[in-house]
């Protein structure tokens, strides 16, 4: 089944109530508009992910590839008991690879977001990633063209005040001087969250941007 607005509208009225006694009489309402539909679409997207990288985990449980509802209030000041994002991640293992890039698929209350990168980027990964750049190395070669020809995601993640490769050129230093690197595509369109092509669609953007996820593998790699 796919998502529906009480899927976003559950999400933002368990977080801004914040009581567990109404969770847990709602909780079958929970597994059915954001979990069962969280679940297909893992499912849906484990050939194109697993045609990327047969490594990625693709497990439509929550807990594994889906995220807990429960926040980790442990060393927050926020102690809101629950989120209002839900959101399934495609990484290898980390019980056998640590920081590694991965994709992901989220959706809150605001709407939806996909992309392919790091939560935290290493300074070890940042390094690697420029030096691969600046040598031109095959794989980071391909990554900075597939970027430039596709228009579905954004470079973001924090740049340092001040560059570091002044003399390079603009395409590159958006990359050379990133704190963190993850391309994010931002949909307005919920119709699209609510309709039966939705696994359809983000598949193929995950296909686009193929080179650039094998690129930041092979900057762990050579780390």
């Amino acid at each position: 089944m796919p998502f529906t607005p009480r899927s976003l509208e559950f999400l933002f009225e368990n977080r801004i109530l914040n009581n567990r006694d109404w969770f847990l009489e709602h909780k079958s309402e929970y597994q059915q508009v954001v979990v069962a539909p969280m679940a297909e679409l893992v499912e849906a997207l484990e050939p194109t992910l697993h045609a990327i990288d047969p490594h990625l985990l693709c497990d439509p449980r929550v807990g594994k590839s889906i995220s807990r509802i429960y926040r980790d209030v442990r060393f927050s000041r926020d102690k809101s008991l629950y989120r209002d994002t839900a959101w399934c991640v495609f990484m290898r293992d980390k019980k056998l690879y640590n920081g590694l890039p991965g994709y992901f698929f989220e959706i809150s209350p605001a709407g939806f977001r996909y992309g392919c990168g790091y939560y935290t980027t290493s300074n070890e990964s940042l390094e690697a990633i420029r030096t691969l750049i600046l040598r031109g190395e095959r794989s980071a070669k391909e990554a900075l063209r597939c970027f430039e020809k596709q228009d579905v995601f954004s470079l973001e993640g924090d740049c340092y005040k001040r560059s570091r490769h002044p003399d390079q050129p603009e395409a590159l230093r958006a990359w050379l001087d990133r704190k963190n690197i993850c391309l994010i595509h931002n949909e307005g369109d919920l119709s699209l969250l609510f309709s039966e092509e939705l696994a359809h669609r983000v598949s193929c953007d995950f296909e686009k941007i193929a080179p650039i996820y094998r690129f930041l593998m092979n900057a762990e790699a050579f780390k």
